[in-house]
């Protein structure tokens, strides 16, 4: 697998190995080690799906706050998401940037985000689903968002988001 590092520190994108026959192919997402070998050293203890009917869905930017800060490993399993990281750890040199990726299972490419970093998506075709790793087990009270249109980060989505819940409606600015 190759590791590429992002705009946002800490986040990566994984480009994974893909070992093939006639019989189809194995394909190796991650390594604990080498991640660890990256600066990483937290494990994973929980696992989601998150699937979306329809084009133009989006999801996000969320994470959760201390001591409940969760880092994400994530991968789209079906359809096609653009799937985006922002740095919002106020002390982080990279504070304020965003990146973002095509996810598709065609291309098996995960991202790993480290905790703190807010997480969303934009999914590009109908019946897309996104599956998780997650750090940290979900913590409502813990929760919290940041705009996906917010002017400091300013996020070049491909497409305007047709379908947003409700609380992601309503997060507020980036703030330090």
């Amino acid at each position: 697998m190759i590791i590429h590092p992002t705009r946002v520190h800490g986040a990566f994108l994984i480009e994974p190995s893909i070992f093939g026959d006639d019989r189809g192919s194995f394909t190796e997402v991650y390594q604990l080690r080498a991640l660890a070998e990256r600066g990483w050293h937290g494990t994973f203890v929980r696992s989601a799906l998150s699937h979306n009917n329809q084009r133009g869905t989006l999801r996000g930017l969320h994470f959760q706050r201390a001591p409940h800060s969760e880092a994400k490993l994530v991968i789209c399993i079906r359809g096609a998401v653009y799937d985006v990281m922002a740095d919002v750890r106020p002390d982080s040199p990279t504070f304020g940037q965003w990146d973002g990726f095509e996810l598709t299972p065609e291309n098996r490419r995960a991202l790993f985000l480290p905790e703190g970093v807010a997480h969303g998506y934009l999914t590009l075709c109908d019946e897309s689903t996104v599956h998780y790793h997650l750090s940290a087990y979900y913590a409502p009270q813990h929760g919290d968002g940041v705009r996906w249109d917010d002017p400091t980060l300013a996020i070049q989505w491909p497409l305007a988001p047709s379908i947003l819940s409700e609380q992601d409606k309503r997060w507020g600015a980036l703030t330090r």
